[in-house]
């Protein structure tokens, strides 16, 4: 199983083989956005025009099936917060700012769509064939380094009955290690969290350190008795022809992000 790029028009997005409810981590390709902000830009504080936004989520919804108005958003923090989420909490529009404070998601309400944005982060999406439960994740290297990838497991598990060696995990497009150049600050962050198994996916340079956050947060996964997992190689920052990277184009940039759409159908 691997994650794979799909083409729809000139809608790209890419697709874990291993999970079988409507998802993608969304490119910079398909959408409407103009000019730096061309053209699938899904946050609306980067100074697009919000129906341009809007349009450019809709044609996700088409592309996925699932409703707009059944889209429910996160406000990141770079925090281990996972929030539970139901059909109450969708409709509230497009702002980011109008939902509380967290960097994970989980629901196991039929229709509800999960959406986690980056621009370098990784984003992380979960599945439960058994009990449909879904999760979505934006880990930080903060939030990488707190575990948020094993407590949005653990979360799924306490509150939907989920057993974590059913859960399927992506790892979508991030800032991978060949371009996430850091001080000390991160790598004893993870090796302070993980012990001796961080070592290996950090890389020491010139002083600088060169951190593996795909790698690192399927540790977590792992630790957390997920044994389904799919990873994306792709880098942010190097392909800037597919991706947004804050570290590579700073402010003038828009945002990609990742979705998951909870289906009553089970296999």
């Amino acid at each position: 199983m691997a994650v794979i790029l799909k083409k729809d028009g000139s809608l790209e997005y890419l697709t874990a083989q291993g999970i079988c409810v409507p998802h993608c981590f969304t490119t910079r390709l398909g959408g409407v956005s103009q000019g730096y902000l061309a053209a699938m830009n899904i946050g609306v504080h980067r100074g697009d025009d919000p129906a341009n936004v809007a349009r450019n989520y809709e044609i996700l919804a088409q592309a996925l099936g699932f409703s707009v108005n059944r889209l429910v958003l996160t406000r990141h923090i770079h925090s281990a917060i996972v929030r539970k989420v139901g059909s109450a909490d969708g409709g509230k529009g497009l702002r980011h700012d109008v939902y509380p404070e967290c960097d994970a998601l989980i629901t196991n309400e039929p229709g509800t769509a999960l959406a986690v944005f980056t621009a370098d982060c990784t984003p992380i999406l979960l599945h439960d064939p058994i009990t449909g439960a879904v999760g979505a994740v934006h880990a930080g290297w903060r939030g990488t380094a707190a575990g948020i990838a094993a407590k949005t497991v653990e979360a799924m598990v306490a509150s939907y009955g989920c057993r974590a060696e059913n859960i399927r995990a992506a790892i979508g497009p991030n800032i991978a290690q060949c371009c996430f150049e850091t001080d000390a600050d991160v790598p004893q962050a993870m090796i302070k969290a993980l012990g001796a198994a961080a070592q290996a996916h950090i890389r020491e340079e010139n002083r600088k350190y060169y951190v593996n956050l795909k790698e690192i947060n399927a540790l977590f996964l792992r630790q957390a008795g997920v044994t389904q997992l799919e990873i994306s190689p792709l880098c942010t920052a190097c392909r800037q022809d597919l991706f947004w990277s804050h570290r590579r184009m700073g402010d003038r940039r828009g945002s990609q992000g990742a979705i998951i759409v909870c289906k009553e159908e089970q296999p």
